[in-house]
């Protein structure tokens, strides 16, 4: 398997049992980057999946789109992820894009996630979804 095989079996693995994953495919020095945050170290980006895994009834991701050429790697996915307060605790699914830059080791040193976080979070809350999804329409959106 490569190294971005390796990668994306840790995610299909993934959940609040099995965290001690993470240090098989990222680096000690992970920069990791999201719309919402910037995390450094491995230490941290564990702290921030226990947070997520306590937070979230669900998640899950399917990768349907992915390219590696040498020490970088390119992966389309689709998230669907489970919350009590997100559209009354249904699951909402968002498309994403993940760049990753993996080190000397075969580990990821740098991943940067790219979606849309009002599609995740503002449009799935009662009052605020509806407005941002009537400025949506009137933008073609």
């Amino acid at each position: 398997m490569s190294r971005l095989d390796d990668f994306l079996a840790v995610y299909q693995k993934l959940d609040a049992d099995s965290l001690d994953l993470l240090g098989q495919v990222y680096s000690d020095h992970i920069r990791f980057c999201d719309p919402a945050h910037e995390i450094t170290g491995l230490a941290a980006l564990t702290d921030y999946f226990v947070e997520l895994y306590r937070n979230v009834a669900a998640i899950s991701f399917s990768f349907n789109r992915r390219h590696l050429l040498d020490s970088e790697a390119y992966v389309g996915w689709t998230m669907t992820v489970s919350h009590p307060r997100l559209a009354g605790g249904r699951p909402v699914a968002v498309d994403g894009m993940s760049y990753l830059q993996f080190d000397e080791q075969g580990k990821v040193i740098y991943h940067h996630d790219y979606f849309d976080l009002g599609a995740l979070l503002y449009e799935q809350l009662p009052l605020l979804g509806s407005i941002i999804k009537t400025i949506k329409r009137r933008f073609g959106g």
